[in-house]
This record gives C-alpha cells, structure tokens and sequence, in this order.
C-alpha cells in the first residue's frame, strides 16, 4: 500500500467504528497516517473486501466523512481493496470531484513468495526503467 500510495503509512487503528454526526455510526476496515517526500500528512481509510464483497460508494462517502470530522488538518486518502479467488489484489483510490467521488486510480497486485522470483527478475527491478 505504501508503493501504490506513495505515502510511507503507520497503522492507527483497525476495525474502526465511530459515529460521525448527520451520519450516526461508520466503519472502517483500517485507518493509517502517513507522510509523503514532501512533509505532507495524510489520513488513509481503507476498506477492504473479499470473495462476493465489494466495495460500495455509500462506505466511501462515510470515509470521507470520518477524515472530514476525525483528522480535519489531514489530506483524506481513501483506499480499497478487493482480493480476488485468484489471488490477485486490487487497490483502489478515490478522490472527490465537485460533490461526485471519483475512482482515482486502480493497480493490481499478486503477492509472491520469493522463491518464485528469479534472480533475472529481481536484477531488472533496479533498471530506471522500474525507479
């Protein structure tokens, strides 16, 4: 989450519920802050889901909602992730425009054990290309 981010994250609380007024109570699957190069701070909820679970707007609209009241001098990052049956992770980030929330970037992931990666694999990681 830190590469996909760009936010080097502290773990603040899991399985957040709290009420946040004119919403009453909301949850969260995790709730991190972070830092960026350039010294700015961040409050990243995360909702994540798995097999017939999906992410939905009305839990991403109370992640806002929760940064807005909870951690107002923070940029709010809301993050979701979906796991797949076939191992993949996908990540998501979302974004307000105007009054619409927006799916600002999507990547996915298979975690790997590293006995899987040669060493070809891991010599090319430290191309440009990949910096």
């Amino acid at each position: 989450m830190d590469i996909f981010a760009g936010v080097t994250r502290y773990s603040l609380q899991n399985h957040l519920r709290t009420a946040v007024a004119e919403l009453g109570q909301v949850e969260t699957d995790e709730v991190y802050v972070g830092l960026d190069r350039q010294g700015a701070h961040y409050v990243i909820p995360v909702q994540a889901k798995a097999g017939r679970d999906r992410l939905n707007r009305v839990q991403i609209e109370q992640d806002f909602a929760l940064c807005a009241e909870k951690f107002p001098g923070l940029v709010c990052r809301p993050l979701g992730a979906q796991f797949t049956r076939d191992g993949l992770i996908a990540l998501f980030e979302f974004e307000h425009q105007g009054d619409e929330i927006r799916l600002r970037s999507e990547r996915h992931y298979r975690l790997m054990p590293s006995a899987e990666i040669s060493d070809e694999e891991l010599a090319s990681y430290s191309k440009p290309e990949h910096i």
